[in-house]
Order: structure tokens, then C-alpha cells, then sequence
């Protein structure tokens, strides 16, 4: 719930890249706390991820650092279409 808040917060504000940056970063935080070994994406997770990073240009987003590869994020957006 305090996630959900703090997204609403967070795309209120004008710079709107870098909110979502950070809050893609915060996710992908939460991931690994929740696995022991290999960080597993739930559905949710993937689409939270997709549904955030595919407003970003295909340039900032090769260059974020992110425990996937830049297309399967692109891939899981597809999927949720």
C-alpha cells in the first residue's frame, strides 16, 4: 500500500522520467529481498515494470541499470497488450 502511495506521489511531479526511473529502481529493490538465490519477476512484477518503463525513450532505457535486459522488458509490454 505504501508503494501504491508513493507512486501516485512520485508521477505527480513534473519530472516524469525520473520518477519513473526511481520507482523502477525501488521495485526492483523489493525483488531480490523476497528470493534467496536468482531474483524471480512475478507477473505483477512484470507488469508493473513494463507498464512504468515503456514511456521512456528506447536511449534512457538501454542505459538504466536493471536486473533484466532492456528487451525483455520491451517483450513483457507486448504480453500485456
Amino acid at each position: 500500500m505504501t508503494t501504491t502511495f508513493s507512486l501516485l506521489r512520485l508521477l505527480s511531479t513534473s519530472d516524469r522520467a525520473k520518477d519513473i526511473e526511481i520507482l523502477v529502481l525501488r521495485h526492483q529493490l523489493t525483488v531480490p529481498q523476497r528470493t534467496v538465490t536468482k531474483p524471480v519477476f512475478t507477473r505483477e512484477d512484470r507488469f508493473l515494470l513494463a507498464g512504468l518503463l515503456h514511456r521512456l525513450p528506447m536511449g534512457r532505457l538501454r542505459h538504466l541499470t536493471l536486473l533484466v535486459r532492456p528487451d525483455t522488458i520491451l517483450r513483457w509490454h507486448r504480453d500485456l497488450l
